[in-house]
């Protein structure tokens, strides 16, 4: 069992544990200090585990929504809150967000919301959901075709993360998880270094489960020194920027997948301002092997404009992008929508 602690200015204290056992024995053990508990899942999830949960936590009430990124919406959201409400949950009481990725961002969303703020429990069944989304309190919904336009900060009470989920994950979901793990390799020498050394153990569920401490730990101790995204913490929206204007163009793959062709892009665009262009090859060739080669994708003229609306820009003309540099660096470069563009529809020439 591996135990982490996020401590921040102005928010609550937030255990994160990678052990075994969750459903059974840590979920249990932890719900004993609340009146109520309330579960949420989805219903792809709760076709999975809900009867083990059930058995483990006996009658507590359940509320699910349809399974993907598509219903990540308000809707799904005020479905959410209004059930709760008729569960008659207080202040004092938890949410227990079972799930992946979606699932976390609309309950911890809910959890912020419900009487300005009550406990969540994080336990992800996804890889990209224990590496990432899981651990650092960002919570949010999609509006109005801008990805995680509507959320907030809300550090969850604890995050429990099971490897023992990812024997139901199908290969392409491993490959989502894989996205956010090589942006940390991007990020941070010791992962990068475990990765290239095991490359043709990408797809190892074993070896995945034996990086998630890693990865956790890096991502805790980034949030521990900026939780609201001030200043360190926008090096974890490395490759995002491209990846979020594909995704919600396109939408044919995975959020995982597109950030590691957004990683592949902004390696390339890193390269002709002058990054360590030998570590950037070698960065873009372990998402090749993770993606398993770049697809077909829109054009890159749609593709900036939708970037123009991410939120982490400053203004409606200026694309701002966080992009591998060297080994363990990273860079944040703003560019003017127009040359964004041209360098999108340059580097999609070297994939033809």
């Amino acid at each position: 069992m591996r135990t982490f602690s996020v401590t921040a200015k102005n928010t609550q204290k937030s255990r994160i544990v990678c052990r075994g056992e969750v459903l059974s024995k840590a979920l249990p053990a932890a719900l004993r200090t609340y009146r109520q508990a309330f579960l949420f899942s989805d219903d792809l999830v709760w076709g999975l585990y809900g009867a083990r949960a059930m058995r483990a936590l006996g009658s507590v009430p359940v509320h699910t929504m349809s399974a993907g990124e598509a219903h990540k919406t308000p809707e799904t959201l005020l479905s959410l809150l209004a059930a709760m409400a008729q569960a008659g949950l207080h202040r004092g009481d938890c949410l227990v967000c079972l799930g992946g990725g979606v699932v976390g961002d609309v309950g911890g969303l809910a959890a912020a919301l419900y009487m300005r703020g009550i406990d969540c429990i994080q336990v992800p069944t996804t890889l990209l959901a224990q590496v990432d989304s899981s651990v650092g309190g960002k919570t949010a919904v999609d509006l109005c075709g801008v990805k995680n336009l509507v959320g907030a900060f809300h550090q969850p009470r604890w995050v429990f993360a099971d490897p023992a989920f990812f024997r139901t994950l199908p290969a392409r979901e491993v490959r989502c998880g894989l996205g956010e793990i090589v942006k940390h390799g991007a990020l941070s020498a010791d992962i990068f270094d475990a990765l290239e050394q095991n490359r043709d153990r990408l797809f190892d569920r074993s070896f995945l489960a034996s990086l998630v401490p890693a990865n956790i730990a890096f991502k805790a101790e980034v949030v521990r020194k900026d939780a609201e995204e001030t200043g360190l913490r926008k090096c974890l929206n490395l490759g995002h920027t491209t990846a979020h204007a594909f995704e919600l163009l396109d939408g044919a793959l995975s959020h995982g997948e597109y950030v590691l062709i957004g990683t592949w892009f902004e390696a390339e665009i890193a390269k002709a301002r002058g990054g360590d262009a030998d570590y950037l090859a070698r960065l873009q060739s372990l998402v090749l092997t993770a993606l398993g080669g770049i697809p077909a994708l829109p054009p890159a003229e749609e593709a900036a404009r939708i970037a123009c609306l991410d939120k982490k820009n400053v203004s409606r003309s200026d694309i701002v992008l966080t992009i591998p540099w060297a080994k363990g660096e990273y860079r944040l470069l703003t560019l003017d929508a127009a040359e964004y563009g041209r360098e999108l529809a340059r580097i999609g020439r070297l994939l033809c």
